[in-house]
């Protein structure tokens, strides 16, 4: 990223033009909190979770993936403390009915009502500004839904608002499958549903969004060690694999009035997004509440026998979360790059080309059929090769093809001329440095490397 600091209307602004991201249901007017991924940015977020989980599930032999349904039975959520105690603090305004956040209102990060009441004497409803806001009050963000023919209470359940509920549910039958020890991990990615009382900057704070998380499952005396481990496996993770730069990013440790109750410790990594540092992903200490809780309301065993030791307990957890929105954001942030070139601004993403949404672009100068046919055989043969997503783009000005390309990350352009078919050749731009080396085309495949 540049020293520039970007605001979120630009990047919103580029993720609309460019087919990253649209508002769901933008024709009927949208709706907030929900969005949609345009051809780039399924590409990017694609790219995103499959580098996660190459580097959480295929780089250790000893975590296992699954995928649980996104709704589950209820008294999984009553286990977990969700139906009781997964709330926000509200308040309403009297006037125009506008609901907020509480603690946003207050700016502190509080869930005590006394607190916050005593803070928001005196403020202003942020829509209409009149001082009528009611006393706060606690407000459940669970998204409701009933299972079966019939709406009545023995039909509700829930869309799940984390993907680690049926990590946990399946820890003996993971356990089982894959006859695994402790110390093991089970990981997934998947929608996640929670119901905002203000969704806001763009896709950061939503209602639908993707989770990435890994719970790992480990004898009570490990906790130290497991715990500064994946708490290393994140900054290199962001840092060396994704590409984020380091100065955009800081640790964030989880005061006692932050913490989850039952956690022993909590460090969050913060990015610099254009609204400021805010949490990207979390490494957390979750102890064993979450199998004693499953025991208890299930009557199930969850416990660990280990036969060397002889030894039967209840495993503790570590968690490594990330929201995938936030780091999808957290990249087009970073990359983003606005450069004088001859007396005009080029925008660049500069994202990493192993995570780019397009890896190369064939242009053909000519939309002649022997050029274009050439250019064809180049763009089939590539794909063959590599299994890149690569495009084939023949409209406008190279330059403007160049520009169109750039916004969207592209690493490399492939510019196919006449000369091309005499000599074989082609000429390769790299992206950031937008140099341009003539390249055999039998030899293309060697010389683009991501």
């Amino acid at each position: 990223m540049s020293d520039q600091k970007i605001s979120l209307e630009t990047l919103t602004s580029l993720a609309k033009r460019r087919g990253f991201v649209f508002q769901a249901s933008e024709i009927y007017g949208g709706l907030a909190g929900f969005w949609d991924f345009g051809p780039y940015g399924v590409e990017l977020m694609t790219n995103l979770k499959q580098l996660w989980w190459r580097a959480m599930v295929y780089e250790h032999r000893n975590i296992f993936g699954i995928d649980g349904a996104i709704i589950q039975n209820p008294r999984l959520w009553k286990a977990s403390g969700h139906i009781d105690g997964f709330t926000d603090p509200l308040v309403d305004c009297k006037n125009c009915g506008a609901r907020s956040r509480a603690d946003h209102l207050a700016g502190v990060d509080s869930n005590d009502l006394a607190q916050l009441a005593e803070l928001l004497k005196g403020k202003a409803c942020p829509v209409c500004g009149k001082k009528m806001l009611t006393p706060p009050r606690q407000y459940n963000m669970m998204m409701k839904t009933w299972v079966g023919p019939v709406e009545d209470d023995n039909a509700v359940a829930y869309l799940r608002p984390e993907t680690a509920g049926s990590i946990f549910t399946n820890f003996e039958n993971v356990r089982e499958t894959t006859r695994s020890k402790i110390p093991f991990g089970i990981a997934q990615i998947g929608k996640a549903f929670r119901n905002e009382i203000s969704p806001r900057d763009f896709i950061f704070r939503v209602r639908e969004f993707e989770q990435a998380e890994m719970q790992y499952f480990i004898h009570p005396n490990d906790q130290e060690q497991a715990y500064q481990y994946w708490r290393d496996w994140a900054w290199d993770f962001y840092t060396n694999r994704v590409g984020l730069t380091e100065k955009n990013l800081q640790w964030h440790e989880h005061g006692p009035d932050e913490r989850a109750h039952y956690a022993a410790a909590a460090h969050d990594i913060y990015f610099n997004f254009p609204q400021g540092f805010k949490e990207l992903c979390g490494t957390h200490n979750r102890t064993d509440f979450d199998l004693t809780s499953h025991i208890k309301e299930s009557g199930k065993d969850l416990t660990y026998f280990d036969e060397a030791s002889r030894e039967r307990f209840t495993p503790n957890v570590i968690e490594s979360s990330v929201g995938l929105g936030r780091l999808f954001l957290a990249v087009l942030t970073d990359a983003y790059n606005e450069e004088e070139v001859g007396g005009e601004t080029r925008v660049v993403l500069k994202i990493k080309p192993s995570i780019a949404p397009v890896k190369v672009a064939v242009l053909p100068l000519s939309k002649k059929p022997e050029l274009a046919s050439l250019s064809e055989k180049v763009y089939k043969d590539l794909v063959q090769k590599t299994g890149w997503n690569i495009e084939y783009d023949e409209t406008q000005s190279i330059g403007r093809r160049y520009r169109r390309q750039d916004e969207i990350g592209t690493p490399y352009c492939i510019t196919i001329d006449f000369e091309s078919l005499d000599d074989d050749c082609v000429t390769v731009r790299e992206r950031d440095s937008m140099q341009q080396t003539r390249v055999k085309i039998s030899e293309l495949a060697k010389h683009i490397t991501l």
